[in-house]
């Protein structure tokens, strides 16, 4: 198998039996390879092309198992929310970590392998559909410019599944630069054994944040440097309207990738309540309340560390949660100039966050598209949208424009900074599911159409203002966890 290049190490397998259990994939019967990332193969120097697809299919199903890869089920837990569970992959397997040529370490889980220890009353399988809309998300995602777990591969596994209804069985190859989460230092530090917590800081700090290897207080500046990390990335999804829908803890990850994409969505109608999932009866992982849900992710990953911050437990956590109270003021200050990017307005001026503030009020008022109220402004709506003849709007759009004047720099720069913050392609939700709905029936074809336009969010293209645009549909769109 070694004509593919994988080059494995191993070294979360090599902790000991408190932070995983060693267990391979439950071999599937039919496995028919649906998807290969030949892109993201390429990018981790992984070769496929003397390998056929029927290989391909036992490699991604884990009928075969890689040479050099020793499987694992990772152990964590998760406030899911809310509530405090002891957790684990209940149908995942982590198969070891790829490294690339330019020494860059890469986890491969298969998600979908099984059951392990950690399923609990679960069948350990995934569906088709969900692992779907897993990869086309994730590569949006990633062309969008977000940190983001990435998708490899998908493989039908021939076998069903039993959820409401009955479904085909599937097997998604993820790859991220770690699996480690919020939710795998709540598990070890449930067990309250300092040895093992210092031992998962070190393996954190060594693989993710080497930079504070020598710090005096290693544990403190982790937590700083993840609130960094995650307002970076939570602002970024408020950028582009996405909508992670079930923001549990054991899907914070600590390298500040976004992780598992279950009921996940984009907004279209400029709503901050927006919700999708099914699952969130109150609105708990809403649009508008990422950021306060990210720093209440923030406080519990802090709660984790207090008996390595500092002896006196007191002191320890006065010190934390100065930190995590720290995290308001950055994240307006990064939401503040991420939105002044998206209005192409360079300096600070006192009155951008009313400018701000009074356009977002509109949009809601008025139900404007939240992605293609930007285009509007950069000149690119295809269609002659009436709204944006409403009076209130044009006297807005005159403010703006007086504020573009002050930026003392020529008006294509300004049409610039929007264009790399703006784009003009998201996975709109209904192209998504007419995508899902036709490879659920054997044809690809809309799947890798979409899939070829959302490469190039920020570009111009010709002939593609169907993906442009959200449903003309009233029916209220909701999505689904998958499990």
């Amino acid at each position: 198998m070694n004509k593919i290049n994988w080059n494995f190490d191993n070294t979360y397998f090599d902790l000991s039996n408190s932070f995983k259990e060693n267990i391979n994939p439950v071999p599937v019967k039919n496995p028919e390879l649906v998807l290969l990332n030949k892109s993201l193969a390429s990018e981790l120097d992984l070769d496929f092309s003397k390998v056929t697809n029927k290989e391909l299919s036992e490699i991604f199903s884990g009928n075969i198992l890689p040479e050099g890869s020793n499987s694992i089920a990772q152990a964590y837990a998760g406030h899911q929310f809310g509530h405090f569970t002891m957790l684990g992959d209940g149908r995942a397997v982590l198969l070891g970590e790829h490294i690339t040529k330019l020494n860059k370490k890469y986890d491969i889980q298969f998600k979908g392998s099984g059951k392990t220890t950690f399923s609990r009353n679960g069948d350990g399988r995934a569906a088709l559909g969900p692992m779907l809309r897993e990869y086309i998300i994730s590569e949006a995602m990633s062309f969008l410019d977000i940190p983001t777990t990435r998708s490899l591969a998908v493989v039908k596994t021939g076998e069903d599944v039993f959820r409401e209804k009955t479904l085909q069985g599937a097997i998604l190859t993820r790859v991220a630069s770690s699996h480690i989460r919020v939710g795998t230092f709540q598990y070890i530090a449930a067990r309250q054994k300092e040895n093992e917590l210092k031992t998962l800081l070190d393996y954190t700090i060594d693989r993710h944040y080497p930079e504070i290897k020598d710090s005096n207080n290693k544990p403190l500046d982790l937590i700083n440097l993840l609130i960094e990390r995650q307002c970076n990335l939570v602002v970024n999804w408020m950028r582009v309207g996405f909508i992670h829908g079930v923001m549990n803890t054991d899907n914070m990850a600590i390298s500040g990738e976004t992780l598992d994409y279950g009921p996940c969505a984009f907004m279209d109608t400029y709503d901050p309540k927006t919700v999708f999932s099914s699952i969130d009866q109150t609105g708990r992982y809403a649009y508008c309340n990422q950021p306060a849900i990210t720093k209440w992710n923030l406080a519990r990953f802090a709660e984790c560390l207090i008996p390595l911050i500092n002896k006196d437990q007191e002191k320890a956590i006065k010190i934390a949660t100065e930190s995590i109270n720290s995290f308001e003021k950055k994240y307006e200050e990064k939401w503040m100039n991420m939105m002044r990017d998206k209005l192409g307005l360079f300096g600070l001026d006192d009155k951008d966050k009313f400018l701000i503030l009074d356009l977002l009020t509109w949009m809601h008022e008025k139900k404007a598209d939240y992605t293609n109220t930007f285009c509007y402004l950069m000149n690119i709506d295809q269609k002659k949208v009436e709204l944006y003849n409403d009076k209130d709007f044009i006297n807005w759009k005159k403010r703006w424009e007086d504020r573009l004047l002050k930026n003392n720099s020529a008006s294509e720069k300004s049409m610039e900074l929007m264009r790399t913050n703006n784009p003009l392609f998201i996975p709109r939700n209904h192209k998504v599911e007419e995508a899902l709905e036709a490879a659920e029936q054997n044809d690809l074809k809309p799947f890798n159409k979409m899939l070829e336009v959302l490469e190039k969010p920020y570009d111009k293209q010709e002939r593609k203002e169907d993906y442009q645009y959200p449903s003309t549909s009233d029916k209220k769109y909701q999505t689904f966890c998958g499990t």
